[in-house]
């Protein structure tokens, strides 16, 4: 059984292991997994974040021991906040360009320096972890409102291309606030609300399509506001019916379900 980490800015994750096949997902810096398969130069992993599973190019692993990786899963991340992070390598010249939601383990947060196994690491800007968040309503919103115009990319979860449950993963993650990682999964998390009026700020909103299946998600931002990832991270109109689409003047999401993730206070 191995066990491998990302110390590269983004890890695409792809359905076959293959280059041409669709990507999935993507493991961000300082996230960590078991790999439970091998082909050839391919990798299969699982992801400790959500449990994601799918295939990776071998060589964009840094592979760590059990030990390690057992430490990693009882210990809290601190996790990148600002729009860019930039990272470097003790006695190393090169610097990385880290994207909001990769993770820094065992932060020395005086020293802005953590470690990846053997190697140590300095950062440049921001980080959060479980505790910071004094109205974790309004940050939600803020950092939603950074990926503002960011492209869709299917499988993205970064400000270069993100999906509907790649923005609402990473936002949470920001906040310290674990999510599975597609909308249909996202869905069974939560409590339910009644009427689109009760929504809050932070809340989940979730869509289906004629087959009733969930295929969207976007986070509730004011009343009768939403921001989702649609072509790209935009703001929208969103009621009883779903999202109406303030450029077309048409609806073009059916709502579900609205979703309170955050405890009420």
């Amino acid at each position: 059984m191995n066990y491998g980490i990302s110390d590269l800015s983004i890890i695409p994750v792809r359905s076959e292991p293959a280059e041409k096949s669709e990507m999935v997902t993507q493991i961000l810096f300082g996230e960590h997994f078991e790999v439970i398969e091998d082909v050839e130069n391919w990798s299969k992993v699982r992801l400790a974040y959500d449990n994601y599973e799918g295939w990776v190019d071998t060589k964009m692993i840094s592979v760590i021991n059990e030990e390690f990786y057992n430490l990693l899963a009882i210990q809290a991340p601190a996790v990148a906040n600002d729009t860019f992070n930039i990272v470097f390598q003790e006695k190393d010249y090169s610097n990385k360009l880290i994207v909001p939601g990769s993770s820094f383990p065992f932060c020395d947060r005086k020293e802005k320096s953590f470690k990846i196994g053997e190697k140590k690491y300095f950062y440049q800007g921001k980080v959060t972890g479980n505790g910071d968040e004094t109205n974790v309503r309004d940050s939600i919103i803020e950092a939603a409102l950074k990926y503002f115009n960011a492209p869709y990319l299917w499988g993205g979860r970064t400000p270069y291309g993100i999906d509907c449950s790649g923005l609402t993963q990473i936002v949470y993650k920001l906040n310290g606030i674990s999510l599975p990682r597609d909308a249909s999964q996202q869905v069974l998390v939560g409590e339910p609300l009644t009427f689109v009026e009760e929504a809050m700020p932070g809340d989940l909103a979730f869509f289906d399509n004629a087959e009733g299946k969930i295929t969207h998600v976007g986070i509730i931002w004011d009343r009768h506001k939403i921001i989702h990832a649609s072509g790209k991270v935009r703001i929208d109109n969103v009621d009883h019916q779903g999202i109406f689409n303030v450029d077309t003047k048409c609806y073009t999401h059916k709502l579900r379900v609205i979703k309170r993730i955050i405890a009420q206070v």
